[in-house]
């Protein structure tokens, strides 16, 4: 049996959502985003520091390490990079640009996850992840007119409906996951 870290990388990936969620619904303030570069930090690395282990050790049975472990890490570096920005108080504008190129890999990974049937739920991850990309897709655009209160909050509809997509499919595996590994025993506490 193989041991995985996926629930820790969805509940990253859920928590960043939210937190761009409420960003966004600060109206994307400079003083205000100065706090939250923390909390940006934080998603940013530890989706970064998982998702490229996934993508370079492959603890996943086949190919389901590139959409999950790729694009984990493309979120992390893009709240990572946010973090620097938003605290160093920067234009975020190449921010979005990553984000852009993260949400094209999101859009085609969510289809081919559709595609190949991967997961429990195939529909509802590969929509997730097409739903996120589409927000990131619209990021730089969504940047330049922060000021638009219309694009802001299809931005945030976009998000909450990612964010519940991914709440569900979160909650689903760690549920699994707990029953998956409940007998399960290091190496050195086996008979």
């Amino acid at each position: 049996m193989f041991i995985d870290y996926l629930t820790l990388m969805m509940i990253d990936v859920v928590a960043g959502l939210g937190l761009l969620i409420y960003y966004l619904s600060m109206g994307m303030d400079s003083e205000k985003g100065k706090s939250l570069a923390p909390a940006f930090g934080v998603i940013g690395l530890l989706g970064l520091v998982t998702g490229l282990h996934m993508a370079l050790v492959w603890p996943l049975p086949g190919s389901y390490n590139i959409p999950f472990g790729e694009a984990t890490a493309l979120f992390g570096a893009v709240f990572l990079a946010a973090a620097v920005a938003l605290a160093k108080e920067w234009d975020l504008f190449s921010v979005t640009l990553l984000g852009l190129f993260s949400g094209i890999y999101a859009v085609i990974a969510g289809w081919g996850i559709m595609q190949r049937g991967m997961t429990d739920f195939p529909t509802i991850s590969g929509v997730s992840y097409m739903v996120a990309g589409a927000a990131g897709i619209l990021s730089p655009l969504g940047w330049k007119m922060r000021d638009n209160s219309a694009l802001r909050t299809l931005g945030i509809v976009l998000l909450i409906v990612a964010l519940g997509l991914l709440g569900f499919i979160f909650a689903g595996s760690l549920l699994r996951h707990l029953g998956l590994f409940s007998e399960w025993l290091p190496p050195v506490m086996r008979p």
